[in-house]
């Protein structure tokens, strides 16, 4: 949607001719329908972590107000909404929404609710969809390991809420992106499935936290245990910086477990026609976190990572 720019790195991962890239405006129906044109899968991977938001001037102290511009109803459920709208309207054969294993009507997250109203929403109107639902992304640019390591290296104080003892399981973003294109090769066989990603081990947010410090050898973090109500006004403040590192929803989101939907167990004995699919059901091995987070991470230590090696000083 933005600067051509900010794409244009993405061209050569494709064989020249082998992709396009155009124009679109959630809010324009018209420029939507030509970005789907005659697809054979349409797969919607729009999302937002946090209410993208616009200054603007008013007439009394402090004379600079703030508008949203995306909210959280729009990314997570009115455009989703539209493309199966679109999809069932132009006779897409298959529709692919990825969403999160948070999706739940009953998360303290606004981001979680409107993640579950988007899923019921497409459900809805293009009951033939498959749901991706994945746990929180790691790799190369993720908002989690490189949040960290961002917090640890600039702020004073990296907060841990209610102690960070909350657990998560994180999957390697490559590996859902193999999963959906396994899906893609026989979209058929999927066809109003649940495709759940996650990765091999569950961690707290502390585990994490201690990880990621002992791999950028950050050694003078200060790592505190923050009730979740001040994490909550500290990220009151924090969320109107671009990309906001925290946000009063994601100290929420943060405050609870962010599992899948069944154990090992659970998804293996399962039967019957509702079967929630899995990573390994389409031949996708899941990465262990500690196979190759130091690729990426290494570039948060002041010295690089030829700091341990000799003959580099």
């Amino acid at each position: 949607r933005g600067d051509e720019f900010e794409v244009r790195h993405i061209k050569t991962m494709f064989d020249l001719g082998r992709t396009r890239f155009v124009f679109y405006s959630p809010r324009d129906v018209d420029s939507m329908r030509n970005v789907i044109g005659d697809a054979d899968i349409v797969i919607n991977m729009i999302g937002k972590y946090y209410e993208s938001k616009a200054p603007y001037q008013t007439k009394s102290f402090p004379y600079v107000g703030y508008k949203t511009n995306y909210s959280f109803e729009d990314a997570n459920v009115m455009i989703p909404r539209t493309i199966a709208e679109l999809c069932r309207e132009m006779q897409v054969d298959n529709f692919i929404h990825v969403s999160s294993a948070a999706a739940s009507p009953d998360s303290p997250s606004e981001w979680a609710r409107t993640k579950y109203e988007g899923e019921e929403a497409v459900k809805e109107i293009y009951p033939w969809a498959t749901i991706v639902r994945s746990t929180q992304l790691f790799g190369v640019e993720d908002r989690l390991l490189n949040y960290m390591a961002f917090m640890a290296a600039y702020y004073p104080v990296v907060p841990l809420i209610d102690g960070g003892h909350q657990l998560t399981q994180p999957v390697y973003a490559p590996d859902v992106a193999k999963t959906i294109a396994r899906i893609c090769d026989d979209p058929e066989k999927f066809e109003g499935k649940q495709v759940d990603c996650f990765g091999p081990s569950d961690y707290t947010y502390a585990e994490l936290m201690e990880f990621v410090l002992d791999v950028t050898l950050i050694e003078d973090a200060r790592v505190w245990n923050v009730p979740k109500q001040y994490a909550k006004m500290a990220a009151e403040v924090l969320q109107y910086q671009r990309d906001p590192p925290f946000t009063p929803d994601l100290v929420e989101l943060m405050s609870e477990d962010y599992l899948p939907t069944m154990t090992a167990d659970g998804y293996n004995n399962q039967k019957g026609a509702d079967k929630i699919f899995t990573m390994e059901d389409l031949g996708v091995e899941s990465t262990p976190i500690e196979k190759v987070a130091f690729n990426y991470l290494h570039r948060w230590r002041k010295g690089g990572h030829f700091t341990e090696a000799t003959g580099y000083h």
